[in-house]
């Protein structure tokens, strides 16, 4: 049974010069605790290129080492939401064309999710066909759009064309919004905390949004195990039972929502992932690495996916990404 990574990201060199010619006033590429150069938001670590992000035959080499046998990439944050619309294009496509060249590279290995410029739906729309046509399997999504909701009427028509293709997306974290007014900023706590908290909300709001009812066809994968959503899952249910303002645009309960998403298997306790698995169910959770961040876990987050029951452990081991992603 095969191996299928569903969260693992590269970067390319063009996309980092992009980002410091025109990432600025608030993002900057300068020397961290981690590194000798890492990006920062709003002067805050944000995230911090590893030699893996840029090194398509280091990547292979650990995924080897790892036993994955096929890695689906993404760019990660701060993805392709900043400079403009010219600058935001740019952008997209040279880390889409980057992946697309990878994929015929290294075949059998690699294949990848398109990122595009979201605020702007038509040149979105575009590129998203451009990637489509080149081998993209997806759509990779940040859990706020330069602080955007994303429910925001702005990306209707971007939604509606990939659910007309019903691709998977990756909704993936980012600095939520606020993030100077919350105290971020120090001990790396967008990566601890404000990753998971920008991540609940995007997809609590879509389920008391009743967005998959609009778009039925989606297929999202929240990141990091859903990230607090399964421990809160309760919660969310006895609000939306007993406060009129959460069924505004639903009547169903997000618990019931919560079983029409996927999650992978980035998480870091054994516990957290069986927790994922009782909320979402077993045949919506894909193994996933996080590769190669400095708190990436090719190897653990494996070993953990492998303890699971053995129909569990083959689902999200690969059979569910090969399902859902039409391999």
């Amino acid at each position: 049974m095969s191996v299928i990574d569903v969260h693992t990201h590269m970067l390319n060199r063009e996309w980092l010069e992009l980002l410091r010619r025109h990432g600025k006033p608030r993002y900057e590429l300068r020397q961290s605790l981690d590194a000798a150069e890492g990006i920062f938001l709003d002067g805050a670590p944000f995230m911090t290129p590893q030699p893996g992000h840029f090194d398509y035959d280091l990547r292979i080499k650990a995924m080897d080492a790892a036993k994955v046998d096929l890695a689906i990439l993404s760019l990660t944050c701060p993805n392709v939401y900043w400079g403009g619309e010219q600058v935001s294009r740019e952008a997209a496509r040279v880390a889409n064309d980057d992946m697309a060249r990878a994929e015929k590279a290294y075949p059998g290995r690699i294949r990848w999710m398109a990122s595009l410029p979201w605020e702007y739906p038509q040149a979105a729309i575009a590129e998203l066909k451009r990637c489509v046509d080149q081998g993209a399997v997806g759509v990779m999504v940040l859990a706020n759009i330069a602080g955007r909701s994303l429910t925001d009427p702005l990306f209707a028509p971007v939604w509606q064309e990939i659910d007309r293709r019903a691709l998977p997306v990756l909704v993936h974290p980012t600095a939520p919004p606020g993030t100077p007014e919350m105290d971020l900023r120090q001990y790396n706590l967008i990566a601890s905390i404000g990753f998971m908290f920008d991540t609940s909300l995007a997809v609590a709001r879509l389920c008391f949004d009743g967005f998959l009812d609009r778009f039925p066809n989606l297929k999202l994968i929240a990141s990091h195990a859903g990230a607090a959503l399964p421990y809160l899952v309760g919660r969310l249910d006895i609000c939306f039972d007993n406060m009129n303002a959460c069924r505004t645009k639903t009547e169903t309960r997000p618990s019931e929502y919560l079983r029409r998403i996927y999650y992978d298997s980035v998480t870091y306790s054994p516990g957290a992932l069986a927790l994922c698995i009782e909320v979402g169910g077993a045949d919506r959770v894909l193994y996933g690495s996080d590769y190669p961040h400095n708190i990436g876990d090719m190897k653990g987050i494996l070993a953990r996916v492998d303890a699971l029951p053995a129909a569990q452990r083959e689902a999200v081991r690969g059979a569910n990404a090969r399902r859902i992603f039409n391999l």
